[in-house]
């Protein structure tokens, strides 16, 4: 008999209705907003296949606007999200869109940051409270939130893969899973690594000085949600 965590059997702790629906959204808001990392005072929130035919009912626009706000699945706010966001002055507009070949739970999420950069981000609510981020900023890649994540940003060249792996090799840090993207070749690209542990500070420092890294972000949470 396959082994079952106990997620799988009784579902995550939450603020209902849906796993799916509700809890993996407010997972999915929150993620998202960590890789945003940054201070914004808008946010566009497209809606895509079962979530943009039933978020009303489920309470999703409730449950992504409360994780971008920080919110866990199982905070009782959630409820109350929209009307917090309004208090915070942040400005959420909700559409409805068919985004092509996506999981039917998918949302894309639009930031629009105070020092004038956005960022774009697509998830999927993949089941009982999981989640899976597919596309960055146009970067087609892969990680569930469930790991430790570095997302790298850098310029496609040879060699740089084995450097940014050798500062984690020299801190102890072991890759569990590696996405690798570019837009063109010896152009911009992307490492999405999960790890088995969690990522000091002083590592992500250290990955920005190597040539041709641009930008090093770092998602702790893991797991717990």
């Amino acid at each position: 008999m396959a082994n079952l965590s106990f997620t799988e059997v009784l579902g995550p702790v939450m603020i209902g209705p849906s796993s799916s629906h509700t809890a993996g959204a407010a997972k999915l808001g929150l993620i998202a907003s960590m890789i945003n990392n940054n201070n914004f005072d808008k946010i566009d929130i497209i809606l895509h296949g079962s979530f943009a035919q039933t978020y009303r009912g489920h309470g999703t626009d409730k449950a992504i606007i409360g994780g971008i706000l920080g919110m866990k699945p199982d905070d009782i706010n959630i409820r109350n999200s929209i009307s917090i966001a309004a208090e915070k002055k942040l400005l959420v507009n909700i559409t409805e869109d068919d985004l092509g070949y996506y999981h039917p739970n998918t949302a894309k999420l639009i930031f629009y940051n105070a020092d004038g950069s956005t960022h774009t981000i697509i998830g999927s609510s993949t089941g009982g409270g999981s989640i899976q981020i597919v596309e960055i900023d146009s970067f087609k890649i892969s990680f569930t939130g469930e790991y430790p994540t570095l997302i790298i940003n850098h310029i496609d060249r040879k060699g740089i893969i084995s450097e940014i792996t050798t500062v984690l090799a020299d801190n102890n840090i072991n890759v569990a899973t590696m996405n690798v993207s570019r837009l063109q070749k010896n152009k911009e690209a992307s490492i999405i690594i999960e790890s088995d542990s969690i990522i000091p500070q002083n590592v992500s420092e250290r990955l920005k000085t190597i040539d041709d890294v641009k930008s090093v972000r770092v998602i702790n949470i893991g797991a717990e949600i």
